[in-house]
């Protein structure tokens, strides 16, 4: 987050803006999922702000200020741009500064008398002199004939502009309003305004802005329910579900407006005028925008909206397969002995270091000393060549609520047994409880995915871009094999794990992941009642 000044006359404090943090390399928008603070509410630096909702991560995001949170600009549920300024804090020197200003309004106001001194006059110079409606140029009106004033910037603090509208010199578009007698404008106006629940200079944001357009809605048809009166994406949609359905929905209610393409009643409208010889006649109204269709679920169905760290899944697996040439190997691991040794020192283990010692941290211990020997699959796709990383991170795949999530074990190969084990309960357990950090998800170099502890035994992930190689830990499985002796072939039961894994061709070939999941397997199999946990 940083501090910005934007285009403030000389001599104003600056007014410290919260922006959107980029959390991680690849992501380049955030949502908003909760606020923290109210407008108003005291902030410390480095406290809790709010909690912002990516594809990778729910992190907290903390006040890069100390001070009060003056204005909210971009409300829950809204999706921005990395560094979108999304919140104003008054820093507290300044609270203090603007509080005294506003005690004496009219100190400020009055004229330094040292300066020179405009006199009325001047004033009245310096202004047009109006002229009678009569001398007024072809194409022009007073503001009393319905001429509409200048457009102005939105409301302090906001990011929104007016739509100009651009005629040509010398013409006029003559409102329905203007034709009408004045009295009767002035009922017809008092009367359109009852019927319209919110208010068309409604403050919003431009994303909130083209769903009213996409939904042919005006802003007067939506009670806002942020800050001010602010108007927010669940507030269109919830006003569009009041319209499909007839009921109210989150404050919302079609009642309160005429639905899309029905006229709403008012006073029939004075005989038009005829044109005056050589004028253009008035173009016809353009018809009512009719509202995008929604999805109608039936009687039998739900609609369930996707959730936005759904919506980052999907859009990472999407791009994997869709640029990403996947191949696949499988190899069989016999890991009777990898079982016998947990079997034997999960009891002490549980004792001594109150955890669980469960199967992922041998794998992984696996997959490490494999990289050690084949580097080129410890790497990144680039267009410019393969980035072979000289640091061994470890991603792990963990199911969360709704999602998936790859926090990463770094320097992995620097870990024993145990404390791979640490590790990987330490960020699962965070993962689950969105209180991982932007550290935990960046600079993976492989995946490990354990996708055994639901009872599969055969499984073809999808690769982790832009790393090369995944690696799937299956269901361990008691089965009959054949094991030769020095009598010649016997039948024994073994514990068999299937080993898949898939990678991106284009960085490297079968051959190479090979020998790579070999060595893999060959390190598992060796594991026994020697082979050091600490």
């Amino acid at each position: 987050m940083r501090e910005t000044s934007g285009n403030r006359p000389r001599g104003d404090p600056v007014v410290p803006k919260v922006t959107m943090p980029q959390l991680g390399e690849s992501v380049a928008e955030g949502t908003i999922g909760k606020w923290l603070k109210k407008p108003g509410d005291t902030v410390a630096k480095y406290e809790p702000l709010l909690e912002v909702i990516t594809d990778k991560v729910n992190a907290e995001v903390p006040s890069p200020y100390e001070g009060v949170l003056k204005e909210i600009l971009v409300e829950e549920g809204e999706t921005v741009p990395n560094n979108a300024e999304i919140a104003v804090i008054e820093e507290a020197g300044e609270a203090g500064a603007s509080a005294t200003a506003t005690e004496k309004p009219a100190a400020a106001a009055e004229p330094d008398t040292d300066g020179a001194r405009v006199e009325p006059r001047e004033v009245e110079a310096a202004m047009p002199e109006a002229r009678p409606a009569a001398e007024q140029p072809a194409g022009q009106k007073t503001q009393s004939e319905g001429a509409q004033p200048e457009p102005t910037h939105g409301p302090a603090g906001s990011d929104e502009r007016p739509e100009r509208t651009f005629e040509r010199a010398g013409t006029t578009t003559p409102s329905p309003m203007a034709e009408r007698p004045a009295a009767q404008a002035a009922t017809a106006t008092r009367s359109e305004a009852a019927e319209l629940p919110g208010r068309e200079d409604a403050r919003m944001t431009p994303a909130v802005r083209r769903l009213l357009r996409e939904h042919g809605l005006s802003p007067a048809m939506i009670v806002g329910t942020g800050g001010g009166g602010r108007i927010s994406r669940e507030d269109v949609l919830n006003y569009v579900e009041a319209v499909r359905t007839g009921q109210p929905v989150g404050g919302q209610t079609a009642a309160q407006a005429p639905a899309a393409g029905t006229p709403s009643a008012q006073p029939a409208p004075a005989p038009a005028r005829a044109p005056a010889a050589g004028a253009a006649a008035a173009p016809a109204p353009a018809a009512p925008a009719t509202p995008a269709p929604t999805f109608a679920p039936g009687e039998d169905e739900q609609l369930v909206p996707w959730t936005q760290m759904r919506k980052g899944v999907a859009k990472a697996m999407v791009h994997s397969k869709s640029t990403v040439p996947h191949a696949y190997t499988t190899v069989e691991v016999d890991v009777t002995g990898l079982v016998k040794l947990r079997d034997s020192a999960k009891g002490a283990y549980q004792a001594s270091e109150g955890l669980n010692l469960s199967y992922v941290p041998f794998i992984v211990k696996g997959v490490v000393e494999a990289l050690r020997k084949h580097p080129s699959v410890n790497a990144h796709w680039s267009e410019d060549g393969l980035v072979v990383k000289r640091r061994i991170n470890v991603g792990i795949a963990i199911a969360v609520e709704n999602g998936l999530i790859v926090p990463v074990i770094h320097d992995a190969d620097q870990l024993s047994i145990n404390g791979l084990n640490r590790a990987v309960q330490e960020v699962s357990s965070r993962a689950r409880n969105n209180r991982l950090q932007l550290n935990d998800l960046q600079d993976g170099t492989i995946t490990v995915n354990n996708t055994g502890w639901f009872g599969s035994v055969a499984s073809q992930s999808i690769v982790n871009t832009p790393q090369i190689a995944i690696v799937n830990m299956e269901a361990i499985v008691k089965r009959p094999v054949v094991r030769e002796s020095p009598e010649g072939d016997v039948i024994a039961i073994r514990s068999i794990m299937n080993l898949p894994v898939a990678f991106d061709h284009r960085a490297t070939d079968g051959a190479q992941i090979g020998r790579f999941v070999a060595d893999v397997k060959a390190w598992l199999e060796a594991v026994g009642p020697e082979t050091a946990i600490y």
